[in-house]
């Protein structure tokens, strides 16, 4: 499983798009939490400070336009050609360079997101607002009201990312004792998924998910556990 999750940190694919100022580079595994479905769009480097270190290492790059990081690839939009002459500003010149700092930075297991700004954006995911369908409208009351207070008296906590009408799945984050429980998984399916599925006929299934940064912490576990056990 290590080799696996470090594999996506050595290649980067690249794709064209329907615009030409506007190139997509796709990598082996998702770049964003686990549920995060909206890509997050970055257009000036204040913004970039706020939100991805990564978008700010791009934006270092002269001709960087904008950048929008999805869940496993990133657009970059550079500056459109008519606004210079200058051949640096090409593809042919700037997609070696920006796909070189994607691929440095993943390697080195830097955040891409700033911890500051999701946490922020989780918190815009838990409220509910007057966008949501009424499934997530439910879900959310659901899990604000009563599985939430709940999973709090015994330490831990819990946060909505998404839900997948297609297959019925809700997908949310523990945290605290609640992740760490040897129990979560009765927690999980025997209480909140009970729960959601009694009230909402429409949930199928509940998955607790992992960010990138703790799927390594993950598989390096593995791996050491590996270790231990072929040298008994």
């Amino acid at each position: 499983m290590l080799s696996r999750t470090f594999r996506r940190f050595l290649s980067l694919r690249t794709v064209s798009t329907p615009s030409e100022n506007a190139v997509k580079f796709i990598a082996d595994s998702r770049l964003l939490p686990e549920g995060f479905q909206q890509a997050i769009d970055i257009e000036s480097l204040p913004e970039a400070n706020e939100k991805s270190p990564l978008a700010s290492e791009l934006y270092k790059i002269n001709g960087v336009k904008s950048v929008m990081i999805g869940n496993d690839f990133i657009t970059v939009n550079k500056v459109d050609t008519s606004l210079s002459n200058n051949p640096e500003l090409e593809w042919p010149a700037l997609e070696p360079k920006i796909q070189s700092s994607i691929l440095e930075w993943l390697k080195a297991k830097k955040h891409i997101m700033d911890p500051k700004f999701l946490e922020q954006y989780q918190k815009e995911l838990d409220e509910i607002n007057e966008n949501d369908d009424d499934i997530v409208f439910e879900i959310k009351e659901l899990i604000n009201t009563r599985i939430r207070p709940a999973l709090q008296d015994d330490g831990g906590d819990i946060h909505f990312r998404s839900f997948d009408e297609s297959t019925g799945t809700v997908y949310v984050k523990l945290r605290g004792a609640c992740k760490s429980c040897s129990q979560s998984e009765d927690t999980l399916k025997g209480g909140i998924e009970g729960m959601l599925k009694h009230y909402i006929p429409e949930v199928e299934h509940v998955k607790a998910v992992l960010d990138p940064e703790e799927e390594i912490a993950v598989a390096e576990f593995e791996k050491l556990e590996q270790k231990l056990k072929s040298s008994k």
